[in-house]
């Protein structure tokens, strides 16, 4: 269950849990696990940083009473309000009752809409440039605001070089997992904190300033220098812009024609060269489809007109694309219809809300794809290189 505890850097330990029984994170998002990352500092004071989910509030204490050998804890820093990360808030009060609670000012009224009290006495109100000494460590306070919750701040420890950074750079999957960072980790920020862009663009640009060799995060392992790849793939995705040139075939088929529709423009582009990724929404994970759709600069959309709309999976999909703010990309549209055909109607009125979007030719299929359809989907594979 636990992650095994290690040193960060001297004096910084990793005590965090790993959960192992989950399946959907946030109640939607599929994995095969996840961590939950905290970090204790033991210097002249000593400070804990962040909690876990409430399931492993206990697992999770003895680690830090493992860590510290009796000692106690001055200072619990909460950066982050969401209850995988501050269930256990409560319980560490009841155990290290002379701590100081240091938040922001808006992390302490969700304390009390959540646990019913302030701990007034007890609290520290983080204020951005104001540093709090550890001893060796000093701590600086940067406030992240709707990274991806209104109340987040990250903090900076300066002798070490190291930044807490809240749900930033964080990836589903177990601390234990070899997966590699960059899939897991797009699919999370997409997923979770991708409507945030310019948020995430304002904490880059602080983070700019500080001279970071490693990133703690509250989920994932910890990233450490060169830095640059992480970093970079974080500007793309916050600005929205493609990792790599390709495109995305989103689709649903009831019978199978849409879907040898998208499988003979998906061998077009292939045979011009294009690197191409197909989804059968009805058969994939979302999250996973929504993520590619912001890591290529062009998305075929592919449905059938259902009941005078598009089929269930398909609104889904961009709906999702829409909460998001997917936007500067090229969409193609193909839709199926039988008798009165309303799909690329529906889905042009569904991405209104998006901004920069460059559309091609619709193609329309009427029940089953024949000459015409190939002729108009070859033209459509050359339009999109």
């Amino acid at each position: 269950m636990n992650k095994t505890l290690f040193s960060v850097a001297e004096n910084i330990y990793y005590i965090g849990v790993d959960d192992r029984d989950i399946d959907l994170f946030e109640g939607q998002y599929r994995t095969a696990g996840m961590c939950y990352n905290s970090y204790v500092i033991v210097d002249e004071k000593v400070a804990v940083l962040d909690g876990v989910d409430a399931r492993f509030g206990e697992v999770w204490l003895s680690n830090i009473s493992e860590v510290l050998g009796g000692r106690t804890v001055d200072y619990f820093i909460v950066q982050h309000m969401e209850p995988d990360h501050s269930a256990s808030v409560a319980r560490f009060v009841e155990c290290y009752p002379e701590a100081t609670v240091v938040a922001t000012k808006q992390a302490f009224m969700m304390m009390e809409k959540y646990f019913g009290v302030g701990f007034a006495g007890h609290r520290l109100v983080a204020e951005e440039g104001q540093p709090l000494s550890l001893g060796a460590h000093t701590l600086h306070f940067v406030k992240a605001p709707m990274v991806h919750w209104p109340e987040v701040m990250v903090t900076y420890e300066e002798s070490e070089k190291i930044l807490f950074s809240a749900d930033a750079f964080g990836k589903f999957g177990l601390y234990s997992d070899d997966d590699g960072w960059v899939e897991e980790a797009r699919r999370y920020y997409i997923g979770i904190v991708g409507k945030y862009g310019k948020p995430v663009c304002d904490l880059l640009a602080k983070a700019s300033a500080l001279d970071i060799e490693t990133i703690c995060p509250l989920h994932g392992p910890v990233l450490r220098a060169p830095l640059d790849k992480y970093l970079s793939l974080y500007q793309k995705w916050a600005t929205y812009t493609p990792e790599e040139d390709g495109v995305l075939i989103a689709y649903t088929s009831v019978y199978g024609n849409t879907r040898r529709a998208v499988e003979f423009l998906a061998d077009a582009l292939a045979v011009r060269g294009v690197k191409v990724t197909v989804r059968d929404l009805a058969r994939s994970d979302i999250s996973e489809v929504v993520a590619n759709a912001f890591r290529y600069p062009k998305v075929v959309l592919a449905t059938t007109t259902y009941n005078g709309d598009v089929f269930p999976f398909m609104r889904d999909f961009i709906l999702h694309l829409t909460e998001r703010n997917f936007s500067s990309r090229t969409v193609a549209l193909i839709e199926n219809g039988s008798w009165a055909p309303m799909a690329c109607r529906v889905m042009r009125k569904m991405l209104e809300g998006a901004q920069n979007i460059t559309y091609t030719a619709d193609v329309k299929i009427h029940a089953a794809p024949n000459g015409a359809t190939e002729a108009e989907l070859l033209a459509l594979a050359d339009a999109l290189i």
